[in-house]
């Protein structure tokens, strides 16, 4: 029996809406987690609708359309929304399916970043023992197609490699057309990725976004912009008060 590559075999893929773009303190307010056994198989979608306990910014409600009175009425709690979401993830991880987040960065550590506000947990701590191999479609394109000009968001990404994309910015849309964006990704391009494990794979994203987010920060630094590319991947590390990594070791000082 042949042996499929990873775009071939089971997917899951995750998305949300949020109340903005700070992954320290905007909510999710929808998400989504999409999955299919292969690439013809039926489809199943887990969705939210969270009250994230704080108004809708008229910014972000004009992005996905979600409103203050829609999550008040059917959204359930982030309290209660923070731990489905964490235990439906880690219940992929641990039957070893990748889980496909576009620009990962930003949809993880939010939803890490909620755990600790609504659940003084982590995303490490609902995961325990189970290892998340994330699938990003941002930072593959880049690494195979490295100067190819024009931006890289989903919607970008999917007419590219000609995936339809209904609904933008509805987190089960988004979900399921970046879960199809990554087969198509793989196919076209499976001499340069088609023949990593998953494992693999997940490891060399890791090097491959650090690479390609010091770039950016070069490119930043040359042209006077003082803004700072963060080179974590999948994950940004929680930092204290103090600006030091969080960790069991870690004793800040400045909250004496």
């Amino acid at each position: 029996m042949q042996n499929l590559h990873w775009y071939e075999g089971p997917l899951a893929s995750f998305d949300t809406e949020t109340t903005g773009v700070d992954v320290e303190t905007d909510r999710v307010v929808s998400a989504a987690l999409v999955l299919q056994s292969a690439p013809d198989a039926p489809v199943e979608r887990l969705t939210w609708l969270v009250d994230p306990g704080v108004p809708i910014p008229d910014g972000a409600r004009a992005v996905h359309g979600i409103t203050d009175e829609r999550v008040r009425a059917h959204g359930c709690s982030p309290v209660l929304a923070t731990a489905e979401i964490a235990r439906a993830l880690a219940e992929q991880a641990r039957a070893g399916v990748p889980l496909v987040v576009m620009n990962a960065p930003y949809d993880l550590t939010l939803l890490d970043r909620e755990l600790r506000r609504h659940r003084q947990s982590s995303l490490a701590g609902v995961l325990a023992d189970a290892e998340l191999l994330v699938v990003d479609p941002r930072v593959l394109d880049k690494h195979v197609d490295r100067y190819r000009k024009g931006r890289r968001t989903l919607t970008d990404l999917c007419a590219h490699y000609g995936i339809a994309l209904a609904d933008a910015h509805d987190a089960g849309a988004d979900a399921w057309a970046a879960l199809q964006l990554v087969r198509a990704l793989g196919e076209r391009h499976s001499t340069a990725l088609g023949e990593f494990s998953t494992a693999e794979l997940h490891l060399r994203q890791a090097r491959w976004h650090a690479a390609q987010a010091r770039g950016l920060q070069e490119w930043f630094d040359r042209s006077g912009t003082p803004e700072r590319v963060d080179r974590s991947w999948p994950l940004r590390p929680a930092r204290c008060l103090c600006g030091a990594p969080v960790s069991a070791e870690h004793r800040c000082e400045s909250a004496a």
